[in-house]
C-alpha cells in the first residue's frame, strides 16, 4: 500500500478533528477554515518527463529491461515529489509540481543499483534514494534544477542474513520498519527502533538519517545499532564494517551513516539485534514543572537504572494532552497540571520489575508523583498518530509543524527558552500567536534532545509564515549551543545552518568525500552540502 499522496500514512486513518478542537483553535489562535480544497491527484497538471530516450533505455537495460522497472506515469511521479514537511503537504496539496521526477526507478539488487549509477553518470541525470518518503526537512528533492530520477528501493525487502551466534542481521535497504521487525520477530529478535515514522520508513533511511527510535533510552540510536553498511557509489562499492569494533583507522561507517544519499545509495545494513522482550510496561509520572522533570530524566539518564523510554513534556503539551495524542479533545482535567512523564521498560519480566522499583526510587526522589499506567499505555497506544493529527489541523486551517535539537544537559534551559521565544515572537510579530510545545524525546548521559510542535493560524502565505518561523529557530538554536538536527537529518530545510555548524574545514573535508565518491555531483544534489 503507498501512503497518501498529499498527507501522512494511511489514508483509511484520516480523521477529522472534533467540533470542541476546532473551537478552540478559532478561539485562541484565530484559526478559519481553509479558503480552497486540496486539488485531485487526478487533475494535478503534470508535465512530461524530460527524461530523453537514450537515458530512459539505459535506465531500463540497468533494471534487466523490466517493463515496470522505469516508470514516467504522472500519478508514479507525484507520489514521488517531495517528503512529508508541512512545506511539502501544502505545496502538494496546492498542486505544486515543483520538484517533481523525471522518473522513478525500482532496482532489485546492489548490482543493478551500481548499474542505474552508472547510467545517470552517462546521460547527466542526477538521482535521489527514495525509501519510505518520510523526510520531513526536504531530503527528496535536489537542491538545484535539472532532470533528476527517484531511485525507489522498494523491492530491495529481504532479510539477507541473520547471525544467531553474534546477534546480527543484514537487511535490504527498502525493508520498511514493520517488516523487519516481523521478520526478526520471527526468530525470536528485535530491532528496538520504533521512531514516530515507524510504519512508513525504511532501514536505509534510517541509516542515511541517523535515525533515533521512541526507545533510544534502552536500545540505542540507530547508527549505534549499525555494524556495517554496503555503498554504492557512481565509483565502486564501498563496504564498511568488518568487526563490531576496530583501531583500524577512522570508521567508514560514520561517513555513510546520516550522508542522506549524497555520497551513494546503501544497499545492505548489518545491524545488532536483541532478545524480543516478554513484557512491555508504560507508565505516567507527574512533575510539578519541566525543570524539575528534566533533572529526573538526568539522573535517570546518567545513574540508571536507565528504561527503554523515557521522556517528558513541558507544561503546554501536557495540558494540551499532545503527550497522549488520543486524549486530544477531551475535557480537561486539573489533575493534569505540571509536566507528565512516560517511562517505559522492555525485557524479561524479572528485569522489567527490577528496573521498575529502581526508577521509580529515582522519580520519587526527584519529586515525581506516579500517575499509573494508564498514561504510558496511552502514550504507547497513540506513539504513531501524531503525523495523522498534523493531517487533522491542516485540514482546519491550521499551522502544524514539528522541529528538534540536542545540547548539553546544562544549556537545555537556555536553548529550551531561546527556540520557544524564537517561535513565539516571530510568529506572534506575524499576526499569528502560536501555541509551542516541547518534550524530551531522547535522553543521554551528557544531554537530551528537545522536540518543538507548533499550532497556529495558517497566515495568508503558509509555507513562506512557516519558513520564517523556521529560520528564527534555526538562528536560535545555534545561537544557544545546540545541533541543527538531533534525529531528523540535514535535508535542503536545515542544509545552510549544517554547513555553519560544521565550520569550513569540516565542509570542504566533507566535499572532498564527494569528489571522491560522486565526481560529477548527481546524487542527490544541494542535500546535506550545498551544489557546486
Amino acid at each position: 500500500m503507498d501512503m497518501l499522496w498529499n498527507g501522512w500514512g494511511d489514508p483509511a486513518r484520516a480523521t477529522a478533528l472534533p467540533d470542541t478542537v476546532t473551537g478552540l483553535l478559532r478561539e485562541l489562535l484565530g484559526v478559519q477554515p481553509r479558503d480552497a480544497a486540496h486539488v485531485p491527484l487526478e487533475e494535478i497538471d503534470v508535465p512530461g518527463t524530460p527524461l530523453d530516450d537514450a537515458a530512459r533505455r539505459a535506465l531500463e537495460a540497468a533494471v534487466g529491461g523490466r517493463a515496470d522497472g522505469v516508470r514516467t506515469d504522472a500519478e508514479t511521479r507525484v507520489r514521488h515529489t517531495r517528503g512529508k514537511s508541512t512545506p511539502d503537504l501544502l505545496r502538494m496539496r496546492a498542486g505544486d509540481t515543483t520538484g517533481i521526477p523525471a522518473a522513478v526507478v525500482l532496482p532489485e539488487g546492489h548490482d543493478e543499483v551500481l548499474a542505474v549509477l552508472e547510467a545517470c553518470a552517462g546521460h547527466g541525470v542526477a538521482l535521489v534514494p527514495f525509501g519510505g518518503g518520510t523526510s520531513v526537512v526536504g531530503g527528496l528533492a535536489p537542491g538545484r534544477g535539472g532532470t533528476f530520477v527517484a531511485l525507489d528501493l522498494r523491492r530491495m525487502n529481504r532479510l539477507l542474513d541473520l547471525d544467531d551466534v553474534s546477534r546480527t542481521a543484514t537487511l535490504q535497504p527498502g525493508l520498511r520498519a514493520p517488516e523487519a521487525e516481523a521478520l526478526l520477530a520471527g526468530h525470536g529478535y528485535t530491532l528496538g527502533h520504533f521512531p514516530q515514522s515507524y510504519e512508513w520508513a525504511t532501514i536505509g533511511g534510517f541509516a542515511a538519517t541517523r535515525s533515533s527510535g521512541q526507545a533510544s533510552a534502552g536500545y540505542g540510536r540507530f547508527d549505534e545499532m549499525v555494524l556495517g553498511l554496503t555503498l554504492a557509489t557512481p565509483t565502486g562499492t564501498l563496504d564498511t564494517g568488518r568487526a563490531p569494533r576496530s583501531a583500524a583507522g577512522p570508521d567508514l561507517r560514520q561517513l555513510v551513516l546520516g550522508s542522506e544519499g549524497a555520497f551513494g545509495v546503501i544497499t545492505s545494513v548489518t545491524v545488532r539485534v536483541r532478545p524480543a522482550p516478554e513484557v512491555r510496561r508504560y507508565e505516567g509520572w507527574r512533575f510539578a514543572s519541566f525543570d524539575e522533570g528534566a533533572a529526573a530524566l538526568r539522573r535517570l539518564a546518567q545513574d540508571g537504572p536507565r528504561p527503554a523510554v523515557l521522556r517528558l513534556s513541558d507544561e503546554t503539551e501536557t495540558l494540551i494532552g499532545l503527550a497522549q495524542p488520543d486524549a486530544i479533545g477531551a475535557s480537561p482535567d486539573r489533575q493534569d497540571a505540571g509536566c507528565l512523564a512516560v517511562v517505559g521498560f522492555e525485557g524479561t519480566e524479572e528485569d522489567t520489575a527490577h528496573h521498575r522499583e529502581g526508577a521509580a526510587a529515582v522519580l520519587r526522589a526527584s519529586g515525581g508523583t506516579f500517575a499509573g499506567e494508564e498514561p504510558g499505555e496511552r502514550w504507547a497506544h497513540g506513539r504513531y498518530s501524531a503525523p495523522y493529527l498534523r493531517d487533522s489541523l491542516l485540514d482546519a486551517g491550521a499551522l502544524a509543524e514539528t522541529l528538534e535539537t540536542a545540547t548539553y544537559w546544562s544549556r537545555v534551559p537556555a536553548l529550551y527558552a531561546a527556540v520557544r521565544d524564537a517561535l513565539t515572537g516571530t510568529l506572534t510579530e506575524a499576526g499569528t500567536p502560536p501555541l509551542v510545545m516541547c518534550h524530551i524525546s531522547h535522553v543521554y548521559e551528557n544531554g537530551a534532545c528537545l522536540y518543538f510542535t507548533v499550532v497556529c493560524a495558517q497566515g495568508d502565505d503558509s509555507v513562506a509564515h512557516w519558513t520564517r518561523a523556521k529560520h528564527a529557530a534555526n538562528e536560535a538554536i545555534l545561537a544557544a549551543g545546540g545541533t541543527i538536527t538531533h534525529h531528523h537529518g540535514v535535508g535542503t530545510d536545515h542544509r545552510d545552518w549544517y554547513v555553519r555548524e560544521a565550520g569550513p574545514l569540516g565542509v570542504e573535508a566533507l566535499r572532498a568525500v564527494k569528489r571522491t565518491l560522486d565526481p560529477a555531483g548527481l546524487l542527490s544534489p544541494g542535500v546535506l552540502l550545498p551544489a557546486d
